[in-house]
């Protein structure tokens, strides 16, 4: 009798063990079936089955049960999306902790010098969970950036440059949602009082500091040619600004504009059409729009680039005197034989 019962404890502890081991294999074991390292994409709002429809498409599970084991004994409930690297032979316990983790994590995000949409998009690239095309696709969509109060002209005032931290698995969405928080920051009471004050909104004032930029990113030139640009606006005259025509161009590269080139046919073109273009030719600088916002008060309505090419200008209230100015400068173009 004693016999048996202890053949039977000894069965009963064997079996415990096996089962044991048979756990311990399927939670810290060699699960992944993958050979070589991969990279598994778990989508916005996806439920449990959806994210293992991710890992079995990248052959990630092989025990299942295994997986599905180890999430409960660990309470893993809550699926983060993101972009998983995952390592041949994780144990179910080590995929579960990855997956659990998430890849809610701040990305600093930082750009400058960017002229267009698109620009701005490369910029973006895929820093963030969601895809470029994502972002591209959306601020084409005249609706949605409509709720924000642009359009496909002035849309590039919504995004400043500057150093930004933002969330990796945010979603294209909210990215935007985010850069108009931010837009929103830089545009506070004060400087929304500002802008009213020299009779320009906003965008307006984006608008005329991506000019200033174009013509010059000096600080020491910057608020000069603002003026010059308002002297010119309350008069009625036509701006006649050079990087607008390079834009409606597409061609930033030019050293010079000729004649023919101011016949392009674009509301950019401030040749042809009187006041500021529908929006801004590039994402001006924060110190720029500042710059737009404390324009120096002055009489001159010319400049023209110094003829010792450094980037500087000429300025004068005179006809007269810009036309001298514009031969020194066409001079020491054809000296570098410069045509273009």
């Amino acid at each position: 009798m004693k016999k048996s019962i202890l053949w039977g404890l000894l069965v009963l502890f064997c079996v415990l063990v096996a089962a044991a081991a048979i756990v311990a294999c399927s939670l810290f074991g060699g699960s992944t079936g993958n050979a070589e390292e991969v990279v598994v994409t778990v989508p916005h709002q996806a439920t449990y089955e959806q994210m293992k429809d991710s890992l079995r498409a990248k052959h990630v599970l092989v025990r299942e049960s295994g997986f599905d084991r180890a999430a409960r004994l660990m309470r893993f409930k809550t699926i983060r999306p993101g972009h998983y690297t995952i390592q041949p032979n994780t144990s179910n316990v080590t995929l579960v902790r990855i997956l659990r983790r998430g890849q809610h994590y701040p990305v600093k995000f930082a750009f400058n010098n960017v002229r267009t949409v698109d620009q701005f998009v490369d910029k973006v690239g895929s820093k963030f969970f969601f895809a470029p095309s994502e972002l591209a696709a959306l601020l084409a969509d005249s609706g949605f950036i409509g709720k924000y109060g642009f359009d496909k002209w002035t849309l590039p005032a919504l995004f400043i440059p500057n150093s930004y931290e933002i969330f990796y698995d945010i979603t294209a969405e909210d990215f935007v949602a985010k850069m108009y928080d931010f837009y929103n920051q830089f545009w506070n009471d004060k400087r929304r009082a500002q802008a009213d004050a020299i009779g320009l909104t906003p965008v307006e004032v984006a608008t005329l500091a991506s000019i200033v930029e174009e013509e010059n990113h000096r600080p020491a030139e910057k608020a000069i040619i603002a003026g010059l640009y308002m002297n010119r606006i309350h008069k009625g005259m036509l701006l006649q600004a050079d990087p607008t025509v390079k834009f409606a161009l597409g061609d930033f590269a030019r050293k010079r504009i000729l004649n023919a080139d101011l016949q392009v046919d674009s509301p950019y073109n401030t040749y042809k059409y009187k006041g500021l273009p529908p929006g801004p030719i590039r994402m001006p600088e924060g110190s720029t729009i500042d710059s737009v916002l404390h324009y120096a008060h002055h009489d001159y309505l010319y400049m023209c680039a110094k003829e010792d090419l450094s980037g500087y200008h000429n300025f004068t209230s005179s006809a007269a005197q810009h036309a001298a100015n514009a031969a020194r400068y066409r001079a020491a173009l054809n000296r570098q034989n410069i045509k273009r």
